[in-house]
């Protein structure tokens, strides 16, 4: 009989989420590389290129790699031979007490974003519980635990599918991943499900995810039984789709193809998808009644040696004093570093002044001749202006944009992923832009906020309108004044290329 302390538990679960908080698992950093050595689209390198030195400033400084710091999921296999010693909470409470601890850790506190009551108020749970729980019961004498925190965006592009049995599972999944834009901030895991139930699927994808990647191994010695095979076969051609790192076009959308698969009913073939951003955060430990679990973060070693530059063509832009004929010379794909005040405001926020709009009520900021940033930053700690701040996803806000650029002058928005067709006409139609952020790289871009202060709705926390002070914040345009979307152009572009390379290859 292993007895198991319910402190040992808790603090097991707050050190595990406040570590991969910072620590990206190592062979997500070893596999990322991998693929930034091999990259030839300049935007995809450049963007992995941010990535892997903002993962390296988190590792050294101990702030989260993204500002979603997600929300939390944990597997649990209970040995049959284990029971707790002095347990005063329930099984669920004492993870749930690990995630309250770990959010509210003063020296890395943690950006809540988890909502109670989801169909009505929305309410902040303000520490980031309920953590999303599976257990099982299993032989043995010890507690396992997989944690994982998943960020919104990436969540958000789950797929689900009841397919006929003679169907193509390849096919549907080529189909569906340009379906999922690239909000997903790829390039990062794919996690599928095959077989038994729907929601048996699904919990399949999700765990599947917090195994190691592991593709290059599967291609050196080869595959072993069909699932292998699948694996392989959607690695090389999902990546043939062109997509690319945060969507602009490249050789690599996928690090690693990941499936899990049970038996279904004759009549069935349930499939479930679900990605892993580019903020890849999952952890293992097992607790064997000696004590809380001790995790071993990479050696920075490991992490590459690469520095993020400026390029000679980029372009500095003042935004206070920037004109709708400066907004109109911005190039697609055009790299530029905005300095001056910058708004914030994701959903919460534009319902709001949306709301007020249709009230005909005045609105608490001015947006005529600004630009909004799309972020929910993480609080400071001391010495910070503000915590990490990437951009969130763009396509949330795209049903509020006819109607602000209509209504307030506002100049452009500052995001992550694509824009739908509605927001780009909108964009065309106002003669503004769009412009994006690489998602993943937090730290690394609140390093050019150098103030910040609220302006309006204080009470939504990271979903306030705030103002930013920005010094040289680098950002790629997206969507120029005349509707022409990077994001529909540099995959198409890298899609063809890749092809060409193949039937080269074939030909020789």
């Amino acid at each position: 009989m292993t007895v198991i302390r319910q402190e040992d538990l808790i603090e097991s679960v707050k050190d595990a989420l406040q570590f991969i908080s910072y620590y990206h698992p190592l062979d997500f950093i070893e596999a990322m590389h991998e693929a930034w050595q091999r990259e030839q689209s300049q935007a995809a390198k450049d963007a992995m290129t941010q990535i892997l030195v903002n993962s390296r400033l988190c590792a050294t400084g101990h702030r989260p790699i993204c500002q979603d710091t997600g929300i939390v999921t944990v597997f649990l296999r209970v040995g049959m031979n284990v029971r707790f010693a002095d347990a005063s909470m329930s099984l669920e409470d004492m993870v749930n007490e690990g995630v309250r601890r770990a959010w509210l850790l003063p020296d890395n506190p943690l950006r809540a974003s988890i909502l109670a009551d989801p169909a009505g108020k929305r309410s902040n749970t303000k520490d980031n519980t309920p953590a999303v729980i599976h257990c099982r019961l299993v032989p043995g004498d010890t507690l396992d635990v997989r944690i994982a925190a998943k960020g919104g965006g990436s969540e958000n592009k789950s797929k689900l599918a009841m397919l006929n049995p003679s169907d193509s599972i390849v096919d549907w999944v080529l189909n569906t991943v340009p379906q999922m834009g690239a909000g997903w901030c790829p390039p990062g895991m794919l996690g599928i499900g095959i077989g038994g139930t729907a929601e048996k699927a699904a919990l399949m994808a999700k765990e599947v995810l917090m195994d190691p990647i592991d593709i290059h191994q599967l291609q050196a010695r080869g595959a072993q039984n069909r699932t292998e095979e699948l694996r392989l076969e959607l690695f090389d051609k999902v990546n043939q789709l062109g997509i690319g790192a945060q969507g602009l076009g490249g050789l690599t959308t996928v690090l690693d193809v990941k499936i899990m698969d049970y038996p279904t009913h004759a009549a069935s073939l349930p499939i479930c998808m679900i990605p892993n951003c580019a903020a890849t955060r999952h952890a293992h430990f097992v607790l064997d009644g000696s004590g809380a679990a001790q995790l071993t973060p990479p050696p920075l070693s490991a992490y590459p040696q690469i520095v993020w530059e400026v390029g000679p063509g980029a372009r500095r832009v003042n935004l206070d004093t920037i004109t709708r004929e400066q907004v109109q010379s911005f190039k697609p794909g055009e790299t530029l570093l905005l300095s001056g005040k910058l708004l914030t405001g994701r959903d919460a926020a534009h319902k709001r002044l949306v709301d007020l709009l249709n009230k005909g009520e005045p609105l608490p900021v001015d947006l005529n001749g600004r630009f909004i940033y799309y972020v929910g930053p993480v609080d400071p700690v001391e010495g910070e202006v503000v915590g990490p701040a990437g951009p969130t996803t763009a396509t949330r806000m795209d049903k509020f944009t006819r109607q602000i650029l209509e209504s307030t002058g506002l100049l452009g928005m500052i995001g992550k992923s694509e824009r739908g067709p509605a927001a780009i006409e909108a964009i065309k139609d106002h003669k503004a832009v769009y412009l994006m952020a690489v998602g993943g790289a937090a730290y690394l871009v609140a390093k050019a906020i150098k103030q910040s202060r609220v302006l309006a709705f204080a009470e939504l926390g990271m979903e306030a309108i705030y103002e930013f002070e920005v010094k040289d914040m680098p950002v790629t345009v997206a969507v120029d004044s005349l509707g022409t979307s990077v994001h529909n152009t540099g995959p198409a572009i890298w899609r063809q290329k890749i092809q060409e390379n193949l039937a080269h290859e074939i030909t020789v």
